[in-house]
């Protein structure tokens, strides 16, 4: 199977330059380039971060040229520590996988695909020159009615940036957030630098067990790893109100054979396709016990090793998921040693 080289092990700067205030302030302090210096002390070989269009577009939609020297100073601060970058784009114009962001209207406005698209060419511009960067064209699309578009939208994206940057790597997802399922949806590869990429954080009633943003979800529900797929079904129909979990078997205890099922029809696509596969995002919300954590790390990093799938955990810090807080403590070194 094809392999994204350079980028088997990764980790999210998440809510730096997304998910954010977009202050100047948070964008001096929330990561420093001390921290990059620690992945790479960590051993991981590459960083993705997530960028909203607020970073390099102002009110009038007029280029910032202090946020692309961020991502310059980014580029820079990764090649001093041998790791590779992804420049993932978040947020754009009218499009955000957050609800509460309150974009809209991105896949029927050619005003902001073209906004979209210079973006990128943009990007392709100033950027193509590092051979330690791969761009993805945007986070998380979030309903399946898009899929059509989408993929016109996104072939028209890899043609901007092949002006420019004719071989960089460009990653692509589909619908669902990213969802496995959604990938055989997407389009035939549109060169051989093209990378296939979902996230990952299944099952979710037990990687989002106590999730704030889970509206139907209790604050207070806990659940262990080790679980029979009955509760698994039941616990997911409870807190969560939707068929997220799949229930493969009717009896038997989670494992490792439920990330093999749940990956395999992505291994078969990308074999198929001739396309690597990345899993841009996957973790566990420090709500859950740090023991199941371990073996759901375990379990799901065994598989990505089996077929060598590059991945990106999430995330650094904070963001609820995030490997320097307090919560992963006892933990971080054998947590790492897992990634």
């Amino acid at each position: 199977m094809k392999e994204f080289s350079g980028y088997r092990k990764g980790i999210n700067f998440g809510g730096w330059f997304s998910q954010c205030d977009h202050s100047e302030k948070r964008y001096d302090n929330f990561i420093k380039k001390d921290d990059f210096r620690r992945v790479a002390r960590w051993g991981l070989d590459h960083v993705r971060i997530p960028v909203d269009y607020e970073l390099f577009l102002d009110g009038s939609l007029n280029y910032r040229e202090e946020g692309f020297k961020r991502i310059e100073d980014c580029i820079s601060w990764c090649r001093e520590y041998g790791l590779n970058m992804i420049l993932d784009l978040h947020k754009t114009v009218g499009f955000s996988f957050d609800d509460g962001e309150n974009e809209e209207g991105f896949f029927d406005s050619e005003k902001y695909q073209q906004i979209f698209y210079d973006l990128w060419k943009e990007f392709a511009k100033r950027f193509a020159r590092n051979d330690n960067l791969a761009f993805e064209l945007l986070n998380e699309v979030t309903d399946p009615k898009y899929s059509s578009r989408w993929n016109e939208i996104a072939g028209k994206a890899v043609e901007a940036i092949r002006e420019y940057a004719p071989d960089i790597r460009i990653l692509i997802g589909g619908y669902h957030h990213n969802s496995i399922t959604a990938l055989k949806d997407l389009d035939l590869p549109h060169d051989e630098n093209i990378v296939y990429n979902f996230h990952c954080y299944a099952p979710l009633i037990f990687t989002h067990q106590g999730a704030y943003w889970i509206e139907k979800m209790d604050r207070s529900f806990r659940m262990s790893f080790a679980s029979s797929y009955e509760d698994y079904t039941k616990y997911t129909e409870e807190q969560i109100g939707y068929n997220y979990f799949t229930d493969y078997r009717k009896d038997g205890i989670m494992g490792i054979e439920y990330f093999e099922e749940e990956f395999a029809e992505a291994i078969r696509i990308s074999k198929e396709r001739d396309v690597p596969l990345y899993c841009g995002e996957y973790g566990v919300i420090d709500l859950a016990d740090t023991e199941d954590t371990l073996e759901w790390f375990r379990c799901i990093n065994s598989v990505f090793e089996k077929y060598g799938i590059g991945r990106a955990v999430w995330s650094y810090k904070e963001m609820d998921f995030g490997l320097t807080d307090a919560h992963y403590d006892d933990i971080r070194d054998d947590l790492l040693g897992l990634l």
